[in-house]
């Protein structure tokens, strides 16, 4: 009997949200969440996501659907926009379950070029199964596209990760 992997998937849970819905469709996050575990052997997703108390039904229903929630307390800017900067934690967490060999692979889902440095370690150590960038190639960071590492794209897989019914988001 081949023995499964066990891979961890780190979600920048803002660039995922925004990223596609930049592409002019709705995610299904618990099809995303299958997805990445029939694809990638996705035994445990974290997503990385700012505290806002008016989204205790949002975080329910990603928790129902599979996710392992990671919260950054927010901030508001001059302007009231809230602001949850994940990306330190991200990095750590990743880092962390690499150092202690917590999972086989593990598969970061981003566009943003801050995860460039954290992409090459993982791919270095032999520990990075893909990088899944929420947008389109052309809004992925050169950054992470010249790290040369697999990039898998989310609008790719439009047939599959659409939207058919409304979330409660």
């Amino acid at each position: 009997m081949e023995k499964r992997e066990n891979n961890f998937a780190y979600i920048d849970g803002a660039n995922l949200y925004n990223g596609s819905k930049s592409l002019g469709w709705k995610l299904d996050y618990r099809r995303f969440r299958i997805w990445l575990k029939d694809k990638y052997s996705v035994e445990r997703a974290y997503i990385f996501i700012g505290l806002v108390g008016k989204n205790s039904g949002l975080y329910k229903f990603l928790q129902e659907a599979g996710y392992t929630l990671v919260f950054k307390e927010t901030v508001s800017d001059s302007d009231g926009k809230i602001k949850g900067n994940c990306d330190a934690g991200l990095v750590l967490n990743a880092v962390c379950d690499a150092y202690e060999n917590n999972c086989d692979k593990e598969i970061i889902i981003s566009s943003d070029g801050d995860y460039a440095g954290l992409v090459k370690f993982l791919a270095e150590k032999n520990k990075l199964r893909v990088l899944i960038s929420p947008s389109v190639s052309k809004k992925c960071s050169i950054l992470l596209k010249r790290t040369t590492v697999p990039i898998a794209y989310i609008d790719d897989q439009k047939h599959i990760l659409e939207l058919k019914r409304k979330n409660p988001q």
